[in-house]
C-alpha cells in the first residue's frame, strides 16, 4: 500500500476526487489503482477564503509497488505506515508475579502487553471500575462528596478517560500507531486512524478501558480495584515485594518486578517512592486555568464564511507566547464543544480540567491557559514542592469559593482589570458543581498573576475574540504535568532494580498517547528484564 501525501479536497468533496490526483502524484493511468482509502485527514484553514481538508490516500495498485514509489514524484508519496496490533513473543510465567500500578493509559498498556506475552501480571488500582468511577464522579458533581481514591484522577482509565480522549502527541515512536490499532480494536471509533487530530471523547473512552481491561483478565491477569500501593520490600537494592492496602485490609505480596504508573497526582505515593529512596529530580510543570468560550465564536475565528459547514468539525486552537520574563504562556488540552470539569482529588481543594464527548457538541469550548513553573521557582531542595505550591493554591480555591467544592470564576475583563466578576455575561460557565464569581488575582502569587495577564493579552492577539471581556476563566487548573521526575536507566529501571517508573507519574509522558507508548516500552524492558533474571 502507497500513501499519496498532501493532497487538497474541497469541503463536499468525495473519496473518488482522490483518484486523479492520487494517479498523477504516482505517474500512473487511474486504471491501474486497485484501491484508494482515506489514510489521515485534517482541516486547512490558514487562508479562511479556502478552507479545505488535506488528505493522504492509501493506494494499492496494480504491478510493481516498489517501482512506483521509485518513479512517483519526490516527497509526494510514501510507503503507507500500517497499524500493527500487540502480538509480543510468549514468555515464561514467573514463579512471582510482575505487578503494575495504576490502570490509566500507561498501567494499562503495560499490563496489556505482559497478558498477552503469557505473564500474568497482578495490577492494583486505588480507584474503582469504570463504571462506578462514573457514579463516584456523578455523586461530586451533584452532591459535592468526594472520594479521594475514586474521581477525575483516579480509577480505571486514570485522568485520561474523564477528558476529551485527546490521541494527539508530539512523540515519534512507533509503539503510537500500535497504541491506536489496540484502542480501534477495542471499541474507539474507526476515525482515530484517520484524523490528524484524533480523539475518543470522554463518552466513548470509558467503555474501550474497560474492554482493555477485561481482555488482560481474561489472559490471566488479575486487577485488584480499591487497593493502593504503600510500600515497597526491597533487599541488596533490588525490589523483593510490596506492601498494598485494599478491602480485605493490610497485606504483602513478593515480586521481583514492579511497573510504576501511578499517575501525575498521586504524591503520596511519590512521597513513598522517595522516603524509600528512589533517585528523582524536580521537573517543570504549569498552573493556570481553564478560559471558556462560544464554541460558534471559535468556529468562525477558525473558519471565517465556512463557519458552520457540515462536513467541518467543531474548530480546535493551540497558542502559544513567550512573555518578557522568559516564560512561556499557553492553551493546553483544548475541548471544543467539552465543559470544564471537577479534577479534585484531595479534600479541601478545588481544581479543574476539561472533557468534551466524541461528537464535541456543547455550547462552549475551552482550554487551559497556562504560565511555566520552573525547578528553581521554589526554595530549599525538597523534591515535593511542586506538589506543596499545587496544593497551596488548591487550597486558597476552595476558600474563596466557599469551601463547598465551587470553583472560583471570574470574566476575562474583570480579571485584566483586577475587578471582582459578579455574574456571567453572554458566556454561562459549564463547571458542576458550580462556580463562585469572584476575583482570582489571591490564588496566583507573583509572578504568576503578572504572566497570565500578560499571557492573556499576547495569545489574545493570535485568534480573533480569544480576550473577548465575556469569556470565562475558571480557575485554577495545576494538574497539568508531574512536579517530579524519577531518574531511570536505559534499561527503564529506576535507582531500584526491578522498579520501572512510567507515565505521567514518573515524568515521562504527557498525555493518554505518550503514556501508552511509554507503558508499551517499560513492560519491553521489564519482560526482557525477568526473562533473564530467570535464566540466571
Amino acid at each position: 500500500m502507497l500513501r499519496v501525501q498532501n493532497l487538497p479536497l474541497g469541503l463536499d468533496g468525495r473519496e473518488k476526487d482522490l483518484l486523479r490526483p492520487s494517479a498523477r502524484a504516482l505517474n500512473i493511468r487511474e486504471s491501474e489503482i486497485v484501491s484508494l482509502s482515506v489514510g489521515k485527514k485534517s482541516v486547512d484553514a490558514r487562508k479562511k477564503d479556502h478552507v479545505h481538508f488535506v488528505v493522504s490516500a492509501d493506494v494499492a495498485v496494480k504491478g510493481d509497488e516498489a517501482g512506483i514509489l521509485r518513479r512517483a514524484r519526490p516527497g509526494a508519496v510514501v510507503q503507507a505506515p500500517d497499524y500493527p496490533v500487540l502480538s509480543p513473543r510468549p514468555r515464561r510465567r514467573p514463579f512471582r508475579p510482575p505487578v503494575v500500578v495504576g490502570l490509566g493509559p500507561g498501567g494499562l498498556f503495560a499490563a496489556l502487553y505482559l497478558a498477552r506475552c503469557g505473564m500474568a501480571p497482578v495490577v492494583l488500582e486505588r480507584g474503582d471500575p469504570v463504571d462506578e468511577r462514573e457514579k463516584a464522579v456523578r455523586r461530586f458533581t451533584e452532591d459535592r462528596v468526594l472520594d479521594e481514591n475514586s474521581n477525575i484522577q483516579f480509577g480505571e482509565g486514570g485522568a485520561g478517560a474523564f477528558s476529551d480522549g485527546k490521541l494527539t502527541t508530539g512523540i515519534k515512536d512507533s509503539r503510537c500507531r500500535t497504541v491506536l490499532r489496540e484502542l480501534f480494536d477495542h471499541g474507539a471509533p474507526e476515525s482515530i486512524l484517520t484524523l490528524a487530530h484524533p480523539h475518543i471523547g470522554t463518552d466513548r473512552l470509558p467503555q474501550v478501558v474497560k474492554s482493555i481491561r477485561e481482555e488482560i483478565t481474561a489472559l490471566g491477569g488479575t486487577v485488584l480495584f480499591r487497593t493502593k500501593w504503600t510500600g515497597i520490600l526491597s533487599h541488596n537494592g533490588c525490589v523483593r515485594g510490596i506492601r498494598l492496602t485494599g478491602p480485605e485490609g493490610e497485606r504483602e505480596l513478593e515480586t521481583d518486578c514492579v511497573i510504576a504508573a501511578v499517575g501525575h497526582s498521586a504524591d503520596d505515593t511519590q512521597e513513598m517512592l522517595l522516603n524509600a529512596g528512589l533517585m528523582a529530580e524536580r521537573k517543570p510543570f504549569s498552573i493556570g486555568f481553564r478560559i471558556e468560550h462560544p464554541q460558534a465564536m471559535i468556529d468562525r475565528a477558525q473558519y471565517g464564511r465556512f463557519a458552520g459547514h457540515p462536513n467541518l468539525p467543531p474548530a480546535e486552537y493551540k497558542l502559544h507566547a513567550r512573555l518578557p520574563d522568559g516564560r512561556g504562556a499557553y492553551t493546553f488540552c483544548m475541548c471544543p464543544g467539552g465543559t470544564v470539569a471537577p479534577a479534585a482529588s484531595r479534600p479541601g481543594g478545588v481544581c479543574v480540567n476539561g472533557m468534551s464527548p466524541y461528537l464535541r457538541d456543547g455550547v462552549n469550548a475551552n482550554a487551559a491557559v497556562l504560565v511555566d513553573v520552573r525547578p528553581d521557582d521554589f526554595e530549599g531542595d525538597s523534591l515535593l514542592a511542586g506538589y506543596r505550591f499545587q496544593r497551596r493554591i488548591e487550597e486558597a480555591a476552595f476558600r474563596l469559593a466557599g469551601s463547598r467544592y465551587d470553583a472560583p470564576c471570574q470574566l476575562v475583563r474583570d480579571f485584566l482589570s483586577g475587578t471582582p466578576s459578579k455574574g456571567p455575561g453572554t458566556v454561562l460557565p459549564t463547571y458542576r458543581p458550580g462556580v463562585c464569581w469572584t476575583d482570582l488575582s489571591s490564588l496566583f502569587p507573583s509572578p504568576w498573576l503578572e504572566d497570565l495577564k500578560t499571557g492573556l493579552t499576547l495569545l489574545s492577539r493570535q485568534l480573533p475574540g480569544f480576550g473577548e471581556g465575556d469569556a470565562v476563566l475558571t480557575a485554577p487548573e495545576t494538574r497539568s504535568s508531574c512536579p517530579i521526575r524519577f531518574v531511570r536507566g536505559e534499561d527503564g529501571q529506576s535507582s531500584l532494580s526491578g522498579l520501572f517508573p512510567v507515565g505521567e507519574g514518573a515524568g515521562y509522558a504527557g498525555g493518554i498517547m505518550s503514556a501508552a507508548a511509554d507503558g508499551l516500552r517499560s513492560a519491553e524492558a521489564a519482560a526482557d528484564w525477568l526473562e533473564a533474571q530467570a535464566d540466571r
